[in-house]
């Protein structure tokens, strides 16, 4: 995976949070620690404010404006995405990706439910747009959601599809799906950091229970033995909140986003 870090800012929640100045401090030490990499990453933050028709849905002409500032970047590296009502914008990544691909997802939500609003994208439909529209995906490995909504999944190309419900999770069972993982095709993987527990994270949604630890468990074999297109990041908390809530919300997600970056980035550039 390219040593490119890239800060999509719709909300203006990074700002808030001073990622990219974070990430900046946080660089020497990831280099000296990663395995295969020999320069500074090079992190970019763009900014998407001036774009209408993005929050939860993005109508055609945003997703288009949208898919013409990333072009140039191309799918490779990491990217901070914003909060979960951006999450749709992996969708906008992997269609720059020309190779088959594995996409492994880690979220609270299947995000495939039936669209409210047809011919939009949304946070809450998107994975269900890659698995029946992107003739490169391979599968769709989605981890950590309830079983009760991976039931309701209803989606063409299902086949395409391997679940790790968060009761499997917790249970230590469902290995046998691990033999159904392809391997000898590149991932690309996305994380809603709803699957976490409030304990690390305050998203503006339901969230889970996994620890952070338990999530880069679960990361690592794949970071480390499989080839990596990108990675991305979505689970900002709601900007609105009382203040002293925010700040003390802010203080967890800007934590766990720098302690995300420091452990993926060992395995960038490889």
């Amino acid at each position: 995976m390219k040593n490119n870090i890239m800060i999509m800012n719709f909300s203006g929640v990074y700002e808030m949070q001073g990622l990219k100045t974070a990430l900046e401090k946080k660089v020497d030490s990831v280099v000296a620690e990663a395995e295969n990499m020999a320069a500074k990453p090079v992190i970019t933050q763009l900014d998407f404010q001036d774009i209408p028709g993005t929050n939860c849905y993005c109508d055609s002409l945003a997703e288009e404006e949208i898919g013409k500032r990333i072009i140039p970047f191309g799918p490779e590296g990491l990217h901070f995405l914003d909060s979960g009502n951006y999450h749709y914008l992996t969708k906008l990544w992997l269609e720059l990706v020309k190779e088959p691909f594995e996409l492994l997802v880690f979220d609270h939500h299947t995000d495939m439910q039936k669209p409210m609003v047809e011919g939009m994208t949304s946070c809450g439909d998107w994975a269900a747009q890659v698995i029946e529209q992107n003739e490169n995906l391979e599968q769709l490995i989605l981890v950590g959601a309830s079983e009760a909504d991976i039931q309701q999944i209803n989606v063409k190309n299902q086949s395409k599809l391997i679940t790790f419900s968060a009761e499997e999770l917790r249970n230590n069972s469902g290995r046998e799906k691990l033999d159904l993982i392809e391997t000898d095709v590149p991932f690309y993987i996305s994380i809603d950091k709803d699957i976490l527990d409030k304990h690390y994270i305050e998203t503006n949604w339901s969230q889970g229970h996994m620890s952070l630890g338990m999530l880069e468990h679960l990361l690592k074999f794949f970071l480390k033995n499989k080839k990596i297109i990108g990675v991305d990041i979505c689970g900002e908390c709601q900007i609105g909140l009382p203040f002293p809530e925010y700040i003390e919300a802010e203080e967890k997600n800007a934590e766990t986003n720098i302690e995300l970056y420091e452990y993926i980035g060992r395995y960038m550039g490889k």
